[in-house]
């Protein structure tokens, strides 16, 4: 035992119960039913420690805390701690102390509980102890551990579907690139199709630089993409000055003056 390793406790009951029990003749194992059970040679508290890998049942006086006895116990199940053959609440453990003299004593819970604490407790310490060997035997040599085999088995096939890992160039779900912006307010491109929308001025006239409308003889326009050119105005008749003289020869009417800069007449 190192003396640097610290002291755990494990397990703490405060009741158990103290017999002397008859030498055993066979080994057929110990029997509670051969002690007297109502009269224990002592009762107290009883404390499973452990340092190190050595677990130390030890019991205890209630009030002080004073030792009565303690069992060091190095293996589980063992000879340091037996259990009877006819009770699960009660145990032979192996007193010892400390100047080489040992004793067998049976110590007894008036509660199942307390007893299977009892039991689990030391067998959890233990199995630690085993787990903490096999990782110090690993250590000393890796190459005792199982290790991973990766490999494929013979005849052990692997099967890899690619088939939509690859698009092809230019398909439908191939997105289209935008142009890069030069900056500040980007403007959207025009629909697909699209035309600039020009105004059409009436038949005869067109669009002077101010924005007012002249007479011309011919006033180009464009529908659907195509130029097509209105016909010239024919020239007045003596037929129809005849039916429009009544509106021409009235004096006095600002109505039969021709507004300049129109080319509308206005009745």
């Amino acid at each position: 035992m190192e003396e640097g390793e610290y002291e755990s406790v494990l397990c703490v009951k405060p009741e158990v119960h103290v017999y002397r029990i008859p030498p055993r003749a066979t080994n057929r194992g110990y029997r509670a039913a051969e002690w007297q059970l109502d009269q224990p040679s002592w009762s107290g508290r009883l404390r499973i420690t452990a340092k190190g890998q050595v677990a130390y049942i030890k019991l205890e006086d209630r009030t002080s805390g004073e030792l009565f006895a303690q069992a060091p116990v190095d293996q589980f199940p063992g000879t340091a701690v037996e259990s009877v053959t006819d009770s699960s609440r009660y145990f032979v453990i192996r007193i010892e102390d400390g100047n080489g003299r040992r004793a067998f004593i049976g110590i007894g819970f008036g509660d199942r509980g307390d007893a299977f604490d009892f039991n689990v407790a030391l067998q959890d310490h233990f199995k630690w102890v085993k787990q903490q060997c096999e990782f110090a035997k690993q250590a000393q040599n890796p190459d005792l551990g199982p290790k991973l085999d990766l490999g494929f088995k013979e005849g052990q096939t692997i099967k890899l579907n690619i088939a939509n890992m690859k698009k092809k160039e230019g398909g439908a779900g191939t997105p289209r690139a935008r142009p890069a912006s030069t900056g500040g307010l980007s403007l959207l491109p025009p629909p697909p199709g699209g035309k600039t929308s020009t105004l059409i001025p009436p038949p005869g006239e067109q669009l002077s630089a101010g924005g007012s409308l002249g007479q011309t003889a011919v006033a180009p326009s464009s529908v659907g993409g195509a130029t097509m050119s209105w016909p010239q105005p024919k020239p007045a008749t003596a037929a129809t000055a005849d039916i429009w003289g009544d509106f021409t020869k009235s004096t006095g009417s600002t109505s039969s003056q021709t507004q300049p800069g129109t080319g509308w007449v206005q009745f």
